[in-house]
């Protein structure tokens, strides 16, 4: 039998630690009066019943006190921490503000010690001792001392890039950054094991399963919307439209761990450099081919629009032989790669 899912708790009514602030340290300053008025007595060998009673509460007090302080939480805005008492959940503390607990009471969050390369993790190069080095594989961790609460600010995520294989089997280097954040705090640190990890994989495997949906650029007879019909979809020209599967593919599988993705784009493209060269080539040979189909098409009708000018005008007659031989020759100076070099017939037509 299944455990039922935790459902997040907001505690309500806490924010009275300057109070418990005030009374503990008076308390503690009634405590030392206490002791002190005790070792008076002690040594004027007129300790009395009464004298022991608060000489031995105070003394303990001194020395358990601090227990009381262990209470005390501080939250800034945009932050939150899940509580537990001996192992169970008891509630989730939210907004800004001075607030008091059970001193028993132990906060949790799995993934204080992890690292991602993203906003909130990465520190700056004049940061404080012990600042984060980002690996390369994007996830490290850090020398500075973890934090219990939990960040419900929107964080980007920015993952390493991937090498993957496009619809034709073209492999293609990809980067993706995806904007997120915690909306149920009891779901992000008890149903996953540590949920920066869990996003971090379950963003690249969503990443592998939709780009090998689609060709890296327009591919004939290429079907990427799943309707059995081919279309122009491909990574370069529908990027809006791959992010957001991608932003819903990964949506879908965070969904028990209390996140959602805010936005998802793509940040990096290009073929693997392995066949980069190669597919440059391709390109530059279809855009030569582009152009000079082109050139012949508008050499063609200024050829016909010559011929019909000669014909309509009369200004000269030419037989079927001499009309081919222009064609041939004015085809040959409209597409050439350089400037024709007229020669002057100074002699008869013929």
């Amino acid at each position: 039998m299944s455990e039922p899912i935790l459902e997040e708790k907001l505690i309500q009514g806490k924010k009275n630690g300057m109070p418990m602030l005030l009374l503990t340290l008076l308390l503690y300053a009634v405590a030392i009066a206490g002791l002190v008025f005790g070792i008076i007595h002690f040594e004027g060998e007129t300790a009395t019943p009464l004298t022991i009673t608060v000489f031995v509460i105070s003394l303990i007090f001194i020395l358990l006190g601090w227990i009381l302080f262990c209470g005390l939480t501080v939250l800034k805005p945009q932050e939150a921490v899940v509580l537990t008492l001996f192992g169970k959940y008891v509630g989730t503390l939210k907004g800004d503000g001075f607030y008091y607990v059970n001193p028993f009471c132990s906060a949790v969050n799995p993934a204080s010690h992890t690292k991602l390369s993203q906003s909130g993790d990465v520190k700056g190069v004049g940061g404080p001792a012990g600042a984060l080095v980002i690996a390369e594989s994007g996830i490290s961790t850090a020398q500075e001392a973890p934090t219990k609460k939990l960040s419900l600010k929107i964080m980007t995520l920015n993952n390493s890039r991937q090498k993957i294989n496009d619809c034709l089997g073209n492999p293609v280097e990809i980067g993706i950054a995806v904007t997120w954040r915690i909306v149920d705090t009891a779901k992000a640190v008890f149903n996953v094991d540590n949920y920066k990890e869990f996003l971090s994989l379950q963003c690249d495997s969503a990443l592998r399963n939709i780009v090998r949906i689609y060709p890296y650029d327009v591919a004939p007879n290429v079907d990427t919307t799943g309707d059995g019909m081919a279309d122009e979809g491909s990574l370069r020209g529908s990027s809006e439209v791959v992010a957001a599967r991608i932003r819903e593919e990964i949506q879908n599988r965070v969904e028990e761990a209390g996140l959602e993705i805010v936005e998802a784009r793509i940040t990096y493209l290009a073929y693997a450099p392995e066949i980069a060269a190669v597919m440059l080539q391709r390109q530059q040979a279809s855009a030569i081919i582009d152009a000079r189909k082109m050139i012949v098409d508008g050499a063609v009708g200024m050829v016909e629009m010559a011929l019909e000018r000669l014909s309509e005008n009369h200004t000269v007659e030419l037989d079927e032989e001499r009309k081919a031989a222009m064609v041939s020759n004015l085809l040959v100076v409209l597409c050439g790669n350089h400037d024709a070099q007229p020669v002057v017939n100074s002699g008869s037509l013929y």
